[in-house]
Protein backbone atom coordinates (compact mmCIF):
# COMPACT_ATOMS: atom_id res chain seq x y z
CA UNK A 1 0.00 0.00 0.00
CA UNK A 2 1.71 3.19 -0.86
CA UNK A 3 0.50 7.01 0.02
CA UNK A 4 0.94 10.01 -2.09
CA UNK A 5 0.52 13.30 -0.56
CA UNK A 6 -2.17 15.35 -2.44
CA UNK A 7 -3.23 18.46 0.21
CA UNK A 8 -3.27 19.92 3.29
CA UNK A 9 -6.16 20.87 6.12
CA UNK A 10 -7.00 24.62 5.80
CA UNK A 11 -10.02 24.38 8.39
CA UNK A 12 -11.99 22.48 10.84
CA UNK A 13 -15.49 22.82 11.38
CA UNK A 14 -16.01 20.81 14.48
CA UNK A 15 -19.67 20.97 14.66
CA UNK A 16 -20.35 19.56 11.32
CA UNK A 17 -17.02 17.91 11.57
CA UNK A 18 -16.62 18.71 8.09
CA UNK A 19 -12.45 19.41 6.72
CA UNK A 20 -11.70 22.06 4.33
CA UNK A 21 -8.06 20.29 1.93
CA UNK A 22 -6.59 22.50 -0.09
CA UNK A 23 -5.85 20.12 -3.13
CA UNK A 24 -2.30 19.85 -4.55
CA UNK A 25 -3.57 16.82 -6.35
CA UNK A 26 -6.47 14.91 -7.34
CA UNK A 27 -9.34 13.55 -5.01
CA UNK A 28 -12.41 11.77 -6.33
CA UNK A 29 -15.54 10.22 -4.28
CA UNK A 30 -14.70 6.78 -3.02
CA UNK A 31 -10.85 7.65 -2.30
CA UNK A 32 -9.50 6.22 0.79
CA UNK A 33 -7.31 8.88 2.55
CA UNK A 34 -4.95 9.20 5.39
CA UNK A 35 -5.01 12.50 7.41
CA UNK A 36 -1.96 12.84 9.67
CA UNK A 37 -0.81 16.00 11.98
CA UNK A 38 0.67 16.60 15.14
CA UNK A 39 -2.58 15.04 16.87
CA UNK A 40 -3.96 13.29 13.93
CA UNK A 41 -3.86 9.49 12.50
CA UNK A 42 -6.31 8.22 10.56
CA UNK A 43 -7.51 6.32 7.58
CA UNK A 44 -11.41 6.74 5.92
CA UNK A 45 -12.79 6.76 2.77
CA UNK A 46 -14.57 9.82 0.92
CA UNK A 47 -18.16 9.35 1.00
CA UNK A 48 -19.01 12.99 -0.59
CA UNK A 49 -17.06 15.85 -1.23
CA UNK A 50 -18.04 20.13 -1.93
CA UNK A 51 -16.80 22.87 -3.49
CA UNK A 52 -18.54 25.91 -2.75
CA UNK A 53 -21.47 24.10 -1.18
CA UNK A 54 -21.92 22.02 -4.50
CA UNK A 55 -21.30 18.31 -4.19
CA UNK A 56 -18.94 17.32 -6.93
CA UNK A 57 -17.62 14.05 -7.61
CA UNK A 58 -13.74 14.63 -8.35
CA UNK A 59 -12.19 17.82 -7.79
CA UNK A 60 -8.04 18.71 -8.76
CA UNK A 61 -4.84 20.30 -7.76
CA UNK A 62 -6.09 24.02 -6.40
CA UNK A 63 -9.17 23.45 -5.64
CA UNK A 64 -10.62 23.76 -1.92
CA UNK A 65 -12.68 20.57 -1.19
CA UNK A 66 -14.98 19.84 1.94
CA UNK A 67 -15.27 16.66 3.40
CA UNK A 68 -16.74 14.88 6.17
CA UNK A 69 -14.49 13.65 8.73
CA UNK A 70 -14.91 10.62 11.07
CA UNK A 71 -12.41 12.15 13.67
CA UNK A 72 -11.30 15.59 14.82
CA UNK A 73 -8.49 17.08 12.61
CA UNK A 74 -6.63 20.42 12.50
CA UNK A 75 -5.64 22.84 10.37
CA UNK A 76 -1.89 22.21 8.60
CA UNK A 77 -2.61 18.20 8.93
CA UNK A 78 -1.80 16.32 5.94
CA UNK A 79 -4.25 14.50 3.44
CA UNK A 80 -2.74 11.53 1.59
CA UNK A 81 -4.46 9.20 -1.16
CA UNK A 82 -3.92 5.92 -0.35
CA UNK A 83 -3.32 4.23 -3.35
CA UNK A 84 -3.85 0.21 -3.72
CA UNK A 85 -2.55 -2.19 -5.61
Amino acid sequence: MQEKEIGKITHYFGKISVGIIELADSLKVGDNIHIKGVHTDFTQKVESMQIEHQNVEEAKAGDFVGIKVIEKIHPKDRVYKIIEG
